[in-house]
This record gives structure tokens, sequence and C-alpha cells, in this order.
């Protein structure tokens, strides 16, 4: 018996282990009064106890840290185990003098302190759009103790079948903002929202209705023709999505880029007229990245090229950057190019070969003009054609690659290797590897 104070004190938490990074999942203080941690995929974090009230489990929230220490929680689930200890309801004593929460103020306080979390406006705007259009007009004057499976169901069921994508996330948002009233202390009991072990019983599986339609992507056979009409047109655009398809990456990330992302790192003996091109790095920053994490993007020579072009430079040996802060491809009244920018130069190039009177630049698979998101599905079959592994294809693509272990032993990104495969796929953009590409199906 003496073995489990030690054990719980092993256990316990502490202000060092929290204020580092955890993964999702549980983290309980091992202090015998049920408190535990819970921290979300998106990195919300909340305090939980697990109680036994009047015989009957239940989970009381505390609040978030770090406006809830871990004293703090440590002293309220004290108090919480107490009251139940002597017969006592502490959820409703939480509850007394409140007011029931309806939906929508719950939704309205939820989005209000997730804003800081939202990658950019765009997403920020797409959780409000799906709940206003959807969750708002079923459940919104509902209040949140009373929501149940049923009441979601109204909710989903109306567009799981023809809407699936959107209702996918609407239920994960749905979960989310009663989640948020779980622990703020406005409902009990399980999430009516949750997927595992409740919605995944009654309506069919996601992979099962439909698969999101792929971005239209380049057939690997109209690349090189494909590449020479884009260095035809002129702007900043044109030459962003330039960029884009050397490196592979997504429009956000080369829209945002900054001039203190580039590094150059000469290799050994490298004149003065070479130093600009040699070991070229974009290093993304992982606020900036889908995965948050960083990524490192090797320059071929045409890449940096690119940059030496936008930013106004000479030849190598006097090329001059903006300072750090400064976008690589601002728009034309400063500030960001908009993602339609991008697609409006793809567009512009399929209206003319439409014109002169060919098919155009269209996916082998479903005929639609190719965008530029669908240039990394065009990356991903010509490195799989080419004998590229898939580990070095995925990572350059900034895909999560293996299992969380495999990540963890794994400590290189390759980029050497990834330069080389970087300088081949520019070879083939310009058609100078003398291959011929038959046309193909591109990947799901």
């Amino acid at each position: 018996m003496a073995e489990e104070p030690k054990r719980r004190k092993a256990n316990a938490l502490t202000a060092a282990k929290l204020s580092g990074e955890l993964p999702p999942g549980k983290y309980h203080d091992g202090g015998g009064i049920g408190l535990y941690l819970r921290v979300e995929p998106n990195g919300s974090r909340f305090w939980v106890q697990r109680i036994t009230v009047n015989g009957k489990r239940r989970e009381i929230g505390l609040g978030s840290p770090p406006l809830v220490s871990l004293a703090t929680a440590r002293r309220k689930a004290t108090a919480n185990k107490q009251t139940a200890l002597d017969g006592g309801d502490p959820l409703a004593e939480k509850r007394k003098g409140r007011d029931g929460l309806i939906f929508a103020d719950a939704m309205e306080t939820f989005l209000a302190k997730k804003s800081a979390e939202f990658r950019n406006d765009k997403h920020r705007k797409q959780w409000r759009a799906t709940l206003d259009a959807y969750a708002a007009p079923v459940l919104g004057k509902m209040m949140v103790q009373a929501i149940e499976v049923r009441d979601v169901l109204r909710v989903l069921e109306p567009i799981w079948l023809t809407k699936n994508e959107t209702a996918s996330r609407l239920r994960g948002r749905i979960e989310a903002v009663l989640s948020w009233a779980t622990v703020a202390g406005h409902r009990t009991g399980d999430n009516p929202a949750r997927w595992a072990g409740n919605l995944k019983e009654l309506l069919p599986a996601p992979s099962k209705v439909a698969k999101a339609d792929n971005h239209p992507a380049l057939a690997l056979s109209d690349v090189s023709r494909w590449w020479r009409e884009l260095t035809r047109r002129e702007g900043m655009a044109a030459q962003a999505l330039q960029f884009l398809t050397l490196t592979c990456a997504r429009s956000g990330e080369v829209r945002g880029m900054t001039w203190g992302e580039i590094e150059f790192e000469p290799a050994p003996g490298a004149t003065r007229a070479t130093r600009a091109t040699q070991k070229a790095v974009w290093i993304i920053p992982a606020s900036r990245m889908k995965a948050k994490r960083e990524h490192r993007v090797p320059l071929t020579a045409e890449a940096v090229a690119i940059l030496r072009e936008v930013s106004g430079g000479g030849d190598a040996d006097d090329w001059q950057r903006p300072e750090a802060g400064a976008l690589v491809f601002p728009a034309p009244r400063g500030g960001l190019l908009s993602d339609m920018s991008l697609a409006a130069v793809m567009r512009r190039m399929q209206e003319a070969e439409v014109k002169a009177g060919g098919e155009g630049f269209v996916d082998p698979r479903n005929k639609r003009p190719a965008v530029p998101h669908g240039l990394r599905s065009t990356f991903r079959d010509w490195a799989a054609e080419w004998g590229y592994e898939r580990d070095l294809a995925e990572i350059a693509l900034a895909h999560t690659v293996g299992s969380e272990v495999e990540r963890a032993y794994r400590r290189s990104d390759m980029i050497e290797r990834r330069r080389a495969m970087a300088e081949a796929w520019g070879r083939f953009v310009r058609g100078e590897d003398g291959g011929k590409v038959v046309p193909f199906t591109t990947f799901a």
C-alpha cells in the first residue's frame, strides 16, 4: 500500500511539463483526485476532473491553462472531491445561479476564444460559415445541456450524402463547440457530436460515401509545353507560379514567403560569380506550414534566378536582396498576392490554348483544366514514374511520413537527396531530359 503514494507522486504533472509541447491526449495528474489535462488535436488544453457523484461517474471542466494554473486546478479538484465525499454534488453547486447557455451563444464564445488558433482569416470564416449555415438554424436556440445525438443528426443527415466533406467538417466543429461547453461547465455527459462509438454507428463512413475530388492536375505529357507557355507570361503572379512549380510548394507558402526565409550556404571553393546559387535553401517556419512543422526546401539554380529577377537584382555577383521581412512575391498594390491570382494565370493559359483550337491543359482523369495545387500531384506522378522512393517524394511535398515512432527516429529531411531530385524535376519541367511520357491517370 505504501507504494501507491509514491506512484501517484511520480506520475504527477509539473509546471515544466505543461510548458512544453504535448501531443494530443489525456495527461493524468496522478494525485488521486481524478484530475487530468486534455490536449486536443488543435493544441487546445482543458483541465477535466473525473469524479464519482452519488454513485455516478461524472466529468467536470475546470478551465484552461494558463488562465487556470496547475495549482488552481488541483485546488478546485480537491474541493470537488471533498464535496462529493460529503454527499454533495459539485456540478450542481457549479451551476447554481448560472443561466442555461444556448448553442448560438456557446458558438460565439468558442469562436472568439479560438480565433488566435486559426491559420488564416479564410479558415476562421469557414468555421463560422458552416456553423451559421447548418448548425445554428437547428441547434442555435437549444440549451447546450439539452442537445442530444438525435439533434446533431437533424443537422448532419440532410447533407451527409450530398456534401459529405462539408458535413464531416461540420460534425467536428459542432463537437468542438460542445466540448468547450462541457469543460466550461455548461453541460455534462458524453458529447453527442462525437464520431467514434457514437455517430459512427448511425452514419455511413465518409470514405464510403464520397471522396473529395482531387485538384485537377497537369498531365505529365503536357508539362514541358505548359512550362514554355508559362515562361512567356509576365507579371508577379506568373513568376510566383513558376517558383511554385519548381519547389512543389503550396500556394499560400509561396505567396507568404519573405526574403528572410531564404538562406545561402556557398560551397567550398565557390567563386564570387556562383555564390548566390550554391546551397540555396528556403526555410518555411512551422507557423506557415499546414502540418505546423518547419520545412526546408532546396532551391535549384533556376528557382534562385526567379528570386533574383523579382527582386530587381542583376547578376549573381552584385545581387542585393530586399530586407528580410519583405514579401518575395508581393501583390501589385502591396500585401499578399491572392490565391486567385495564380489560378487566373493558369485559367488564361487554358483559355488561350482552347481559343487556338487545342484541348488545353487538362487533367487526364477528369478532363478538367489543371489548377495550381494540382501541380503537386503532377510532381508526385513524375516522382513515381521516374523511380524516386515514396518517402523522398512525400517529404518534398511536406506530407507526414511514417508513424510517430518512425518520425522520431528519422533525424534527416534528406535535403541533399531532395536537391538532386529537384534538379531532375526542373530538367523534366523544361523538357531537357529527352524522355517521352505516356499519359496516365494521376494518383488519387
